[in-house]
Order: C-alpha cells, then sequence, then structure tokens
C-alpha cells in the first residue's frame, strides 16, 4: 500500500530536518520524512565540530552569507527557546606570519561586508591577552561564533515536527523514485514502504547525487567524500586554549585547515584535516567501497580536480598518516602543544560537490527536476544556516506547489 503526503523530505539529517520544521511552520504542508539509517543525524550532522559560524569566510553576494548571517541567529534564538545547550563563544583567527596579513584583510573586509558587528582587529600583543599560548602577528576576533551539540538541535527539530502533526520514518532508503501515471504525483520507493507526494525534497547528504539520479535529474556534479580527522587535547593540557583558535585559511579551498575548539563539554578538539575517503560514509581509513571508488575513477572532474589540488592533497594525507605533522600544524598557532598532549578522537566524512571541471562548489547548490527539489551542496555552514536553508527551500516549494 502506498501511503500519502503533501511533500516527502528524504533525508534525516539537521538540513532535512530544518526543511521539514519549515514546511510544517510556515507552509502548513504534510510532510513525511524519510531518512535511510535506523537513527537521525547519523552522518555530518553528528560527525563535526560543533561551531556556530558567524558567517566570516563566505563571498558576501554568496547563498551561504546571506543564509548564514539569518541562520545563525535563528539557531541561537531556537536553542534559548528550547532549551538546547550552546554558548556564544567568539572565536580567534591568527596569521601566524606577516605573509598571511593580506589574506587577513581580505577576511576581515567580508565579515564587515557579511555585517558582523562582533568583529574586531587585534595585534599580536592582544592575541596574548586573549589566548596567551597562542602564536601570532595580528589577528581577528569573531564575537558571533558560537558551540553547540548539533545532534541535540536535531532532535529539537525532530521533537518539534513530531508535535506539530508531520511524520519521522527512519530505515527507510530510497531505492527509486517514478511519477504515477494517473495522478501526475511522484512515488517515492524505499526500503521501508512508498509514498506519493507532489514534490520529493532531497536532502540526502553524502548520497544526495544518487537519489537526484533515481529521480531522473543530472545533478551535475559528484559528491566526493572528504574524511576529517580529530584529534583532542589531553584534559591535563585543555588549559593551552581558551576557546576557539583558528588559521588564515586557503582560499583556494574549501575547507578552514587545523584548529582547536573547545566544545560544551570543555575538551579541546584538535582538526580536522580534509583527506580523500574511498566509501561516502569512509569514516575510518581502512573503510573502503567498490562501487564509490569506481564512480569516483570514471569521473573526468575527479581527476581534474586532483591536478589541481594534489598538493594540498598530499599535505593533508601526510598529517592523516603522521600524528608528528599534525601536530606541527597545531604548532604553528600554539606552540606549546607537543605530540605527547594529543589523542585521537574520531573523524566525520564532509560531503563535497564537485563538478566536471574538477571545481570543488563553494556556495550551496539545489537543482529541481519536474517534482523533485534536490540539494546538492550543504557543506558547513548548513548546521549553523540549517534554519534559514529550511526557510528558503519551504519558500521554493510552496512556489512549486502553486505551478503543479
Amino acid at each position: 500500500m502506498t501511503a500519502q503526503a503533501d511533500i516527502v523530505v528524504a533525508g534525516g539529517g539537521i538540513v532535512g530536518l530544518a526543511t521539514a520544521l519549515a514546511l510544517i511552520e510556515h507552509a502548513g504542508t504534510r510532510v513525511t520524512l524519510l531518512e535511510a539509517e535506523a537513527a537521525l543525524g547519523t552522518h555530518q550532522t553528528g560527525h563535526n565540530s560543533g561551531v556556530i559560524h558567524a558567517g566570516l569566510y563566505y563571498r558576501p553576494d554568496s547563498l551561504k552569507a546571506r543564509l548564514c548571517r539569518e541562520g545563525r541567529e535563528a539557531l541561537y534564538e531556537f536553542c534559548a527557546a528550547e532549551g538546547v545547550p550552546h554558548r556564544r563563544t567568539g572565536k580567534l583567527v591568527v596569521a601566524t606570519t606577516p605573509a598571511e596579513l593580506p589574506a587577513l584583510d581580505q577576511l576581515e573586509a567580508r565579515g564587515r561586508a557579511n555585517g558582523l558587528q562582533g568583529l574586531r582587529r587585534v595585534s599580536a600583543a592582544e592575541l596574548r591577552d586573549i589566548e596567551p599560548e597562542v602564536a601570532g602577528v595580528a589577528g581577528l576576533v569573531v564575537g558571533e561564533t558560537g558551540v553547540v551539540d548539533f545532534g541535540k538541535v536535531a532532535a529539537a527539530y525532530a521533537r518539534k515536527i513530531e508535535q506539530q502533526g508531520g511524520a519521522i520514518r527512519t530505515g527507510a532508503r530510497v531505492l527509486g523514485v517514478r511519477e504515477n501515471g494517473t495522478g501526475g504525483r511522484a512515488v517515492v520507493e524505499t526500503s521501508a514502504g512508498a509514498w506519493e507526494t507532489a514534490l520529493l525534497v532531497n536532502c540526502c547528504g553524502l548520497q544526495a547525487d544518487h537519489v537526484a539520479r533515481l529521480a531522473g535529474v543530472d545533478p551535475g556534479v559528484l559528491i566526493i567524500p572528504f574524511r576529517g580527522e580529530y584529534y583532542e587535547l589531553a584534559r591535563t593540557r585543555s588549559n593551552l586554549v581558551r576557546n576557539l583558535i583558528y588559521p588564515v585559511p586557503d582560499p583556494r579551498l574549501p575547507f578552514l585547515g587545523v584548529h582547536f575548539t573547545r566544545g560544551l563539554d570543555d575538551r579541546v578538539h584538535l582538526g580536522p584535516n580534509a583527506v580523500l575517503a574511498f566509501k561516502r560514509t569512509g569514516y575510518r581509513r581502512s573503510d573502503f567501497a567498490a562501487r564509490d571508488v569506481l564512480e569516483l575513477l570514471a569521473f573526468p572532474g575527479f581527476w581534474r580536480m586532483a591536478a589541481r589540488y594534489w598538493r594540498a592533497g598530499a599535505v593533508e594525507l601526510g598529517r592523516s598518516f603522521s600524528t608528528a605533522l599534525f601536530v606541527r600544524a597545531l604548532q604553528r598557532l600554539v606552540p606549546a602543544v607537543s605530540p605527547a598532549d594529543v589523542v585521537p578522537a574520531g573523524s566525520g566524512v564532509r560531503a563535497q560537490a564537485v563538478d566536471r571541471t574538477g571545481r570543488l562548489l563553494d556556495d550551496f547548490h539545489i537543482v529541481e527536476g519536474k517534482r523533485s527539489i534536490h540539494v546538492l551542496n550543504a557543506p558547513s555552514p548548513a548546521a549553523t544556516a540549517s534554519l534559514s536553508i529550511g526557510r528558503y527551500l519551504a519558500g521554493q516549494i510552496v512556489a512549486r506547489l502553486r505551478h503543479l
């Protein structure tokens, strides 16, 4: 028997949950959310550093910049209203050499263009007042940054969805999407049954391009998984870091570099690096999926990306296999850290969309099909911006429904 829903949202990570919530609260639609795994938020939502991003890094005219700015404040308000523990800590971005000062200038200009009120430039002496163990020639204080457990945020979204009549079904992996010939609606076939809907919203993260193809849509990109590996400071050395310390990032890459994050539990997370994973859910170095690797090797954009970024990739790979090299990156910011101070602490996998030219997509990327909408690139700050992404998608969906 086929169940009925106004809208089906596929993907029970934080973006899918926020989208379902927005559809219920702002569009009044009957929503069913489908998640392939046995629990919600088990991938990118549950494997990250827990940082509420301010919006410092993003091109001012980008969707990322706009939605991060709106979503950040909406998230702080949501957490306060729903009793989700969080802390507005601020962070410090450090230029460790004079050569990084022009990039720091650009970051400051972007932050101001993006409306950051808590942004201020600090000197080398002021750096030490804020973080006594840090080494640098100048820095930026970013006051809007904070920390939260995004797994708990996702659980709060899910709770509100169900309280307001939405349905959530786990263990429902999308297997196919077809059009109902009589009613012109989409039928979403899953491992837990079928749902008929006016529109499928694909928020499947690491599997988003696969689901797009199941719906008959050419995504134009391949999701390439990058594993981010973390360490932690030993508890006896956690006093080396007061809050969050970041390097000036490489502007050629959509990654922020190895950094220090003091979480809500006061454990200091170190990392992540960014290495190619050989499985979409490759959280361990030994994880391997032949299908994922063959798909990667067959995609021309992968080879173009590899040719463009092989030097940066080699540096990241070295840090993956050598604790000493990882610690050396940390020491650029905090020289007092030693290999004896760090312990392994798990990993996450980032879903990075790459196009056929080898370009790593930097902005959020959304593609529409006849009976579907597909979120094909939603990297950081997607968790921070989740509420605003959900509302943005809900607006698009309501507009689509008027013409279906």
